[in-house]
């Protein structure tokens, strides 16, 4: 299993984006988490494709764009048209599960669906087959810098354990929360790809994001 650190540009500085991407890029990051925002499914709105489009340009990193809006089967082939290599949509935005994953892995990217804090494991638990990843919201979407929930911690690892039950190749992604401490409960608890903003983004980006790599790598082999 390829465990990832896939910092949230939600949490940079825009007036740096290029170069702080390239410094996570020189850090040894190789996953980058986009946050798509509309006003309507989240109360934030953030950026949408001029934006991915143009870093995209500049950076070989894996694009991982999550989109927290309503009804995203209408913009999947758009976003994967201006650089996404991985989509993930909500669960509870889709009037359409099962077509809005389909279009997703028809555009020929990377398929994941994301749930709340709220809605159970079991609402998409027949799409394992189907789908890459799923993100696990361990806050409620919309805002940075949320404070964990620790009750989802038990949703990873009952998804963990669905998923080795089933035998399927899925990565469960955690954002929401991340820290020096709650890094350990989700690794532990079956996550390995790890979305961070704040923990990421603050001070000296280079050395943040190289010793969370470390430790990622340290928790993941104990």
């Amino acid at each position: 299993m390829e465990y990832q650190l896939c910092p949230s540009i939600l949490s940079a500085d825009f007036n740096r984006l290029g170069e702080q991407i390239k410094t996570l890029e020189k850090a040894g990051v190789k996953w980058l988490h986009i946050d798509v925002m509309d006003g309507d499914f989240v109360p934030s709105i953030s950026f949408g494709m001029p934006v991915i489009k143009s870093i995209r340009k500049e950076s070989r990193l894996f694009f991982d764009v999550h989109l927290m809006v309503t009804a995203p089967e209408r913009y999947i082939r758009d976003f994967a048209n201006c650089g996404a290599d991985s989509i993930t949509v909500h669960a509870e935005a889709c009037d359409d599960l099962e077509l809005a994953i389909n279009l997703i892995k028809d555009a020929g990217v990377k398929a994941g669906v994301s749930i709340k804090p709220a809605t159970p494991v079991n609402d998409i638990s027949h799409l394992l087959e189907d789908v890459d990843l799923v993100l696990v919201m361990t806050v409620q979407p919309g805002f940075g810098g949320q404070k964990y929930m620790d009750e989802c911690t038990d949703k990873i690892r009952e998804l963990r354990d669905l998923i080795e039950k089933e035998e399927q190749e899925v990565d469960i992604q955690v954002d929401g929360g991340i820290n020096d401490e709650t890094l350990e409960t989700v690794i532990n608890a079956g996550a390995n790809l790890i979305v961070a903003g704040s923990y990421v983004f603050r001070d000296d980006l280079e050395s943040n994001a190289k010793q969370i790599i470390r430790r990622i790598k340290k928790i993941s082999e104990n």
